[in-house]
């Protein structure tokens, strides 16, 4: 059920707004990630471009909505509409996040870190389980900025991610951007987290910007990624087996080619192994 993903390489994140360039000219890109929920629905813009795009690009699919870590009843009609999609995209590999956003009827449209307990980690390895065996397909599940922590956590984490991986196999979408949000907000080693999580739990990484308000910084994912993160980057991949590595924006969308600069960024500062995904 966990096996590591096939190495594709260095991705994008897959935005409407870029769509007419990739079809147009056909951009050296390895692999896109889509939103999962943006194509919850049968037909229009989206699925026209997507099923030109999906004929040239192998296409991951990155969730939102799941709320895994919430105390509520699992939402099987979110992971119906999740499984009718991934039967249509056919992606290599499928992931979310490592939080909770809804409980109830509340829902807070945000991505909420979770107290790292042992009784968290018990209920998140009995609901990955469940997600799981429904959706037929592995869930990788990524670490998200926090800006808060809890009295009640009995451990750091990545020790808490570590555990998570050797209880449930389950991998991991290392976003480098959310883990430096969290260690400045947090006063943290940002190489102490990255380091910590074990070699093999890791299946892809996100690079993205942020918003830095000096006191604190907030994870916006609508700006470059800063000169910190990219010196993080570097030394984490030092010595490390391929990782798919791909440019996340979400808001402030600049022009294709500057995004297409990023990745080539990334490239740049991989070993040099991980530049060939043959």
């Amino acid at each position: 059920m966990n096996a590591i993903p096939p190495y594709l390489g260095f991705g994008l994140g897959l935005r409407t707004c870029y769509f007419e360039d990739i079809i147009q000219t056909q951009p050296d890109v390895d692999w896109f990630e889509i939103i999962s929920e943006n194509y919850f629905v049968d037909g229009g813009k989206p699925w026209h471009y997507l099923d030109q795009i999906k004929e040239r690009y192998p296409i991951a699919m990155h969730g939102v909505s799941m709320s895994i870590g919430s105390t509520s009843a699992i939402n099987f009609e979110y992971l119906g509409q999740l499984k009718r999609t991934i039967q249509r995209v056919n992606p290599v590999w499928i992931s979310d996040h490592l939080c909770f956003s809804s409980l109830g009827e509340f829902n807070s449209h945000d991505l909420l870190p979770l107290p790292y307990t042992e009784e968290a980690l018990t209920h998140l390895c009995e609901r990955l389980h469940i997600i799981q065996d429904y959706l037929e397909r592995p869930v990788i599940l990524e670490n998200v900025s926090s800006y808060l922590t809890y009295h009640q956590s009995q451990m750091t984490e990545w020790d808490f991610l570590s555990a998570l991986h050797q209880q449930s196999g389950c991998q991991f979408l290392l976003d480098i951007n959310n883990v430096y949000v969290s260690a400045r907000n947090h006063g943290f080693d940002a190489m102490d987290y990255l380091n910590a999580i074990p070699q093999q739990a890791v299946a892809q990484i996100h690079l993205a910007g942020h918003s830095d308000f000096g006191s604190h910084i907030v994870d916006t994912h609508d700006q470059p990624v800063c000169d910190a993160v990219w010196q993080l980057f570097q030394r984490y991949t030092q010595s490390r087996p391929a990782v798919n590595t791909m440019i996340e924006r979400d808001d402030n969308f600049p022009p294709f080619e500057t995004l297409m600069a990023e990745l080539r960024q990334a490239r740049e500062l991989a070993p040099l192994s991980w530049r060939s995904n043959g």
